[in-house]
């Protein structure tokens, strides 16, 4: 089985976290050796690092590929049995007469947050979901609690929609704390610090978050400053008091996670929340808020109204008596080790292969 998946998401300058669905899904589907993988990359040169999948460059720019998927399934070999759409970007077509197609709708953020993004952006969305609306044939992937009753309200036919689990496990190795040390001297950090990993824009609720840590360090010294690792997105974001990092690689991240006194992330909205997640799987403690879904039913998770300040506060010193024992780190750990991309792979092959 041929299976073509688009990549384009991990050329663009905020991929995010459907970047890292992507490495996830072409890994577990790798691992189940599901079939061929072909990867569609615009002309842009793309790091593809040690994911295993051959990549097709389509020959055009990122932006208009993006227009021409809309109605022109360009790039995708004849052969293909699979075209998986891994964002709204597309495409939504070719391959045999008998190929399936399908795509990842991840969340309705530019809905829930329209001034955290462009009108254009809302614009672009509202179209691509008016298309895949009209588009019977097209398999609709949800990760996100809640999406597929949403999208129902919204016209879809409820046997298109396929629920996915994303996955935490990675097989990269995590930095040494040594080269984590070493990193954070660079930026003026010496001892313990909070981490905040994730895209910088409005919706990520960051100046919320560095007022509640103000509050919470006067009280608990131990939390350290608040680091910030992550692109920077769309819309004015102020950073006054904390240690921005910005983009760091995926084992540095890994280390930071790992090596972090709490991992806090209280998006306003959102769709699933890998950050977080990810964080456990490194045995860290977590903040969250309570509109991050991918945590809402953890008992190791310290949860807040992302809204609310002094909640936030709260939730930063309590989450330090969880402790950094080995025992309490396992549980972390535990609490969210059957999300694997392997399932997650084995979620597409099982929507893909239904009648």
């Amino acid at each position: 089985m041929m299976i073509t998946i688009s990549l384009d998401q991990l050329s663009r300058p905020q991929p995010g976290g459907i970047a890292t669905y992507v490495r996830g899904l072409v890994g577990g589907l790798a691992a189940l050796e599901a079939g061929q993988l072909i990867g569609l990359v615009a002309s842009d040169s793309v790091d593809l690092g040690e994911l295993a999948i051959t990549p097709h460059r389509v020959g055009v720019p990122l932006a208009p590929l993006t227009r021409l998927w809309a109605r022109w399934p360009l790039g995708v070999p004849r052969e293909a049995d699979v075209v998986h759409a891994a964002s709204l970007a597309g495409p939504f077509g070719g391959g045999r007469r008998t190929a399936v197609h399908s795509v990842a709708v991840h969340d309705l953020l530019w809905r829930d947050e329209p001034d955290a993004t462009t009108a254009r952006g809302r614009r672009f969305h509202e179209q691509r979901l008016g298309l895949l609306r009209r588009r019977a044939d097209v398999r609709v992937f949800t990760s996100s609690p809640g999406l597929d009753d949403r999208l129902v309200a919204d016209g879809f036919e409820r046997a298109r929609l396929h629920r996915i689990h994303l996955g935490v496990d990675d097989d990269t190795t995590p930095d040494s704390s040594e080269a984590v040390s070493r990193l954070l001297a660079i930026a003026g950090v010496t001892g313990p610090f909070t981490l905040y990993a994730g895209t910088r824009e409005p919706r990520k609720n960051i100046e919320r978050l560095l007022a509640a840590h103000a509050r919470a360090r006067t009280a608990a010294p131990d939390l350290g400053p608040l680091v910030i690792v992550g692109p920077s997105g769309w819309g004015s974001v102020t950073l006054d008091g904390a240690v921005v990092l910005g983009r760091v690689s995926r084992a540095a991240l890994r280390g930071l996670y790992r090596d972090a006194a709490v991992v806090a992330y209280v998006p306003r909205n959102e769709g699933w929340g890998l950050p977080p997640v990810e964080a456990l799987a490194q045995g860290s403690r977590v903040v969250a808020s309570t509109t991050t879904p991918s945590v809402l039913d953890n008992p190791e998770v310290d949860l807040a109204d992302p809204l609310d300040v002094e909640a936030i506060a709260h939730a930063l010193v309590r989450s330090l008596d969880r402790g950094t024992t080995d025992e309490a780190r396992a549980r972390r750990r535990a609490s969210v080790a059957e999300l694997t991309w392997r399932q997650c792979a084995l979620d597409h092959l099982a929507g893909w292969r239904c009648e």
